[in-house]
């Protein structure tokens, strides 16, 4: 069924009345987007409760910002429907959607003061001159830029910017935010303090975020939970301890946080890899039938490192030392093995001391293995004639 803009599901009458739906809410329900013969969205089923913080986080093409766009109105589903605050809004154009939306490039009138910036939605709609200059005064608080009220963009820097367009987002009290990576112009240290900033806004408001993001970091710290995105369907929906500690899938486990990958075969209780390392995971989620390809993946933090072999019968591999960095309070090791590179990161204080060409053994815990099968490995390994050690 084509998405058009009279077009609700049969049981939802005629009208345009809230269903089960809190100002807020929002759902997509079968939602696909085609750009000629690509699915950029595909069969998308997502519901966001009211006031959450969701971050919608994927590599480049993976349909989360196409996402934001249909929400926003900026693109129409092809399919399935979408509804918020329990309206169904297809063919309902941006202007009368109760969503605003914050860009990455923020878009203000140059030519505008910061207050004149911020009050352009409310004039255009024709709110009163008094209630409008209440309501600037309002969000220019609520993002700390009331002194600057009078500046110009140009007088201003990236992150003070970014703070007027999510103002100017901000005074018409919507009830849905859309972020588009509305932190990406901004340099590392002034990202870190916005993302403490919006996430305290969110909080304090109540309002409803859905921000897309490519930064994993972003999306962790910031997030109550993450859609992880991939060929335009969602791979995992949780919040992001389970994300992290849980993967659904192999991708997931590559693209949150960081994760060494061995290809092999089931063994059912773990992997036997193709260099003869047997992993055991005492884990009973992540299982693949026995004899099936398959990958064991171990995150850095999980690796041990050990100048003399553990005697284990499994859960560890001889290698020697290819690089050594130092990132504050921790030291990342790259081990060359048989089979490929392995990363470890150790906290410095009773990390041992190790130089290049050091003979050691890395190993770790049954409860730190995963189990995948292996048909997402073109996406997660990279090949040990590739692997980059500096």
């Amino acid at each position: 069924m084509t998405a058009t803009a009279d077009a609700t599901p049969a049981d939802a009458g005629t009208a345009r009345v809230p269903l089960h739906g809190e100002r807020g809410g929002v759902e997509l329900t079968g939602v696909t987007k085609r750009f000629g013969t690509m699915v950029a969205v595909d069969r998308l089923d997502l519901t966001v409760e009211p006031g959450e913080f969701l971050s919608l986080l994927g590599p480049s093409g993976c349909g989360k910002t196409t996402t934001l766009r249909m929400l926003a109105g900026f693109e129409q589903p092809d399919d399935g429907f979408i509804r918020i605050s329990g309206e169904y809004v297809q063919g309902v154009p941006p202007y009368k959607r109760d969503v605003n939306t914050v860009f990455q490039h923020y878009a203000l009138f140059p030519h505008m003061t910061v207050a004149e910036n911020v009050a352009y939605g409310l004039r255009q709609k024709g709110v009163n001159k008094s209630e409008t200059a209440a309501r600037v005064r309002e969000a220019l608080e609520m993002v700390k830029m009331s002194k600057l009220a009078e500046r110009k963009p140009k007088q201003m820097s990236g992150g003070q910017q970014q703070r007027v367009a999510v103002a100017r987002a901000l005074v018409n009290r919507p009830s849905v935010l859309l972020l588009d990576e509305p932190l990406g112009a901004l340099d590392r240290k002034l990202r870190e303090e916005m993302q403490i900033e919006l996430k305290l806004l969110q909080s304090q408001l109540g309002i409803t975020f859905i921000f897309v993001t490519h930064d994993q970091e972003e999306a962790m710290g910031m997030s109550d939970r993450i859609a992880i995105m991939l060929e335009g369907h969602i791979e995992q929906l949780a919040d992001p301890e389970t994300v992290y500690e849980r993967p659904a899938s192999a991708f997931v486990a590559g693209f949150i946080g960081r994760n060494n990958f061995w290809r092999g075969t089931s063994t059912g209780s773990g992997v036997r890899a193709n260099d003869g390392t047997v992993f055991v995971s005492s884990s009973p989620e992540e299982r693949v039938a026995s004899g099936n390809p398959a990958l064991a993946a171990v995150r850095p933090e999980s690796i041990q490192i050990a100048d003399t072999d553990p005697g284990r019968d499994h859960n560890q591999v001889p290698g020697t030392v290819a690089s050594v960095s130092h990132f504050g309070d921790v030291l990342q090791y790259v081990v060359r093995t048989a089979e490929r590179d392995i990363v470890a990161l150790l906290p410095r204080q009773g990390a041992p001391r190790l130089s290049l060409a050091d003979q050691v053994w890395c190993h770790w815990n049954d409860s730190e293995v995963y189990q995948f099968s292996a048909d997402q490995a073109d996406l997660v390994l990279v090949e040990p004639a590739e692997d980059a050690t500096h």
